[in-house]
């Protein structure tokens, strides 16, 4: 499907910024570990809605929904698994009233956590996963569908046919946190063959998020825009989180992951944003760093 004109313009001027993590910023908002924080847009919506404000006022030109695990797979140990397409019309109501109509709100849809390959799941039931949720998402009238952090092509597949019947854009990001140089899919997939396969699946935008820090991801930005004519989304981590106490932190400062914006400009990204470890504050240093578009 053609890319919507809006869309264009965006990446004309870009590059677009993406937001930031979400699930640190609901834990600093009292999320308790273990939570699932997708259900917090039923029973805390305000705090969800004051997560989304604050990467819209940060300079967020996208953000996007807290439904990254609102699908009936994986919230199928969740008291509310019946309410999957309530959770998700929630998101992305929620995202909106705090874009205000200045942000674009892309709707959020992560891996089921679940392996095809090992037999986990089956295909027919991630299918109508995948699909439930993406018409949920889209009856409440977001701007796109990011899928997300899948480190499996065959379940990002799936996912994207899903996303893709509803006739909004999407775009497909693969995780790169694996061999040598962390620059491979737990699959063993390369940034090129993976930008090749979503390419092929019918993705409008390819990238990656989560797993590598952001100067790990210029090399991996330079890998999928060379393999394939789809702009570049990357979201990368706050840098390799270090264990201190039992607890996983990132070290990098908003300023040394600001200062990788014209690197990955370079190496073909039009948008850009922050994963895990990163907050309105990575966001603002991005903005401030050669100007927001």
């Amino acid at each position: 499907m053609p890319v919507p004109d809006w869309l264009l313009d965006l990446i004309a001027d870009g590059p677009v910024l993406l937001d930031g993590a979400w699930g640190t910023e609901l834990q600093a908002r009292g999320l308790a570990p273990g939570e699932m924080p997708d259900v917090w847009n039923l029973t805390q919506p305000e705090r969800v809605e004051k997560v989304a404000r604050a990467y819209v006022e940060a300079g967020s030109q996208i953000i996007l929904t807290n439904t990254f695990r609102a699908s009936r797979i994986a919230l199928r140990s969740h008291p509310d698994v019946d309410r999957v397409a309530e959770v998700n019309r929630a998101g992305v109501e929620i995202s909106r009233r705090a874009a205000r109509g200045t942000s674009r709100v892309f709707a959020s849809m992560g891996p089921s956590g679940k392996l095809l390959i090992r037999g986990d799941v089956k295909a027919d039931d991630l299918r109508a996963s995948f699909e439930e949720q993406a018409h949920a998402l889209a009856d409440a009238e977001p701007d796109a569908i990011v899928v997300e952090t899948m480190t499996d092509l065959a379940e990002a597949e799936v996912a994207i046919a899903a996303a893709r019947s509803t006739g909004l854009p999407v775009v497909g990001c693969m995780v790169f946190d694996s061999g040598k140089h962390k620059d491979r899919t737990m699959m063993g997939v390369t940034p090129a063959q993976a930008a090749e396969a979503l390419t092929g699946f019918g993705a409008d935008i390819v990238g990656a998020n989560c797993g590598n820090g952001i100067e790990g991801y210029v090399p991996v930005c330079a890998g999928l825009a060379a393999a394939t004519p789809c702009p570049i989304w990357i979201k990368a981590n706050a840098g390799i989180p270090e264990f201190i106490d039992g607890e996983a932190r990132y070290t990098t400062t908003p300023e040394e992951f600001a200062s990788f914006r014209q690197a990955l400009v370079d190496a073909g990204a039009s948008f850009l944003g922050g994963c895990c470890g990163t907050s309105p504050a990575f966001i603002r240093a991005l903005a401030a760093t050669g100007g927001a578009a």
